[in-house]
C-alpha cells in the first residue's frame, strides 16, 4: 500500500506494564496513586490516552487486584486534566511450565490463569472508555513462560467487552493476531472498525524491521485505526514510522526506560518527545475529546 502520513495523531502512554522494570527506574510507577500520578502528567504532556496496568505497591510486581484498578481509575477520573482511559485485560493468562523434561504439573508460582469474567472483571467495574485483547499466544523472551490466549477465550472476552460498550484495543504481536482478530470482526464479536496496535520488537513476536512493520501494516483493514511501538532505543524510530504509514504513536515506560542514553526517562518526558516529533513531521497533536469522536468512545463514571 502507499504510504498516506497521518495528519491528526494521537498518542497513547503506556504508563508502566507488567514487565520486571520496577527495580531498574525510580520513574516506573508502583502503587495506584503513582500510576494515576504518572498518567496524569502524560496527559498534560500532550498524551490523549493512557494505557495502565497496575502493581502492588511494595514489591512492584504486576497485579489484577481490582482495588488497584479501581484507585488508578477514579484518580484519573478526578484529575483536572481530561484523558481517555485504556486498561489492560491481558493479565490472567499466565503460564509458566516445568522442566524441559516434565513441563507438568506447571509451576504455580509463575502461573496466572483465570477464566474470562475474571479477566474482564475489572473492566466492567472501572467502565474505560478502551481495554486491551491480546490477540494471540505468545512465547517472550523466557525460556518456560507463555502468554496464553486462546481463540476461544478471545472470543468469550471480546464479546464482554463489547458487551459492556468498552472498545477493545487489539494487541497485535504477528500477523496471525490480524488476521484472527479480522475473524472477530468478521463473526460479530468485536465490531468494525476496530482498534489495533502493533506491537513490535516484542520476543518471539513480529521483528521490529521496517519490512515486517510493513507487513503488519498491509494486514490492517484500510477503515480501521492502528497505533505502533517497538521497544528500547527503537520507540522514538517507530513513532516516527507509525505516523509516516498512516497510523499513531504509542510511548511509555512500559516499552522502554530511557530518554537518551544514559538518562532515565519519565512518562512525561517520553511523551514530550515524542509530540515533538510528531509536530516536527508536520501533523498535528490529537485531544483527548477528538480521539473520543473519532473512535465512538464512551467517557462514563466508573460502576458505584
Amino acid at each position: 500500500m502507499p504510504l498516506a502520513m497521518t495528519q491528526e495523531v494521537f498518542i497513547t502512554c503506556a504508563v508502566t506494564g507488567s514487565g520486571g522494570t520496577q527495580d531498574r527506574s525510580p520513574h516506573v510507577p508502583r502503587s495506584p496513586k503513582d500510576i494515576a500520578d504518572s498518567a496524569v502528567a502524560a496527559a498534560k504532556a500532550g498524551a490523549a490516552i493512557v494505557h495502565c496496568h497496575v502493581r502492588d505497591p511494595e514489591t512492584g510486581a504486576p497485579s489484577r487486584k481490582l482495588s488497584y484498578y479501581r484507585e488508578v481509575t477514579d484518580r484519573i477520573r478526578d484529575a483536572e486534566v481530561d484523558v481517555v482511559l485504556n486498561l489492560t485485560a491481558g493479565m490472567g493468562g499466565d503460564i509458566t511450565f516445568g522442566s524441559t523434561d516434565a513441563p507438568l504439573p506447571v509451576n504455580a508460582a509463575g502461573t496466572d490463569m483465570v477464566g474470562a469474567a475474571e479477566r474482564v472483571a475489572h473492566i466492567a467495574e472501572c467502565l474505560p472508555e478502551i481495554c486491551t485483547l491480546d490477540c494471540g499466544t505468545m512465547n517472550f523472551a523466557e525460556a518456560d513462560y507463555v502468554m496464553t490466549n486462546t481463540p476461544g477465550m478471545l472470543r468469550a472476552m471480546g464479546r464482554m467487552m463489547t458487551e459492556l460498550g468498552v472498545k477493545p484495543e487489539i494487541e497485535a504481536f504477528d500477523t496471525g493476531h490480524l488476521w484472527f482478530a479480522k475473524e472477530l470482526v468478521s463473526e460479530g464479536i468485536l465490531e468494525d472498525p476496530a482498534l489495533v496496535q502493533l506491537c513490535m520488537g516484542v520476543p518471539w513476536g513480529a521483528p521490529n524491521d521496517l519490512n515486517t512493520f510493513m507487513a503488519m501494516v498491509n494486514n490492517v483493514p484500510d477503515h480501521w485505526t492502528f497505533s505502533a511501538f517497538s521497544l528500547g532505543r527503537n520507540q522514538m524510530a517507530y513513532a516516527a514510522a507509525a505516523v509516516l504509514a498512516g497510523g499513531h504513536v504509542r510511548v511509555g515506560l512500559e516499552d522502554n526506560l530511557w530518554l537518551d542514553k544514559g538518562i532515565l526517562a519519565t512518562n512525561a518526558q517520553l511523551v514530550e518527545r515524542a509530540v515533538g516529533l510528531v509536530e516536527g513531521m508536520g501533523a498535528k497533536i490529537m485531544g483527548p475529546q477528538a480521539v473520543r469522536d473519532k473512535l465512538g468512545l464512551t467517557k462514563r463514571a466508573p460502576r458505584g
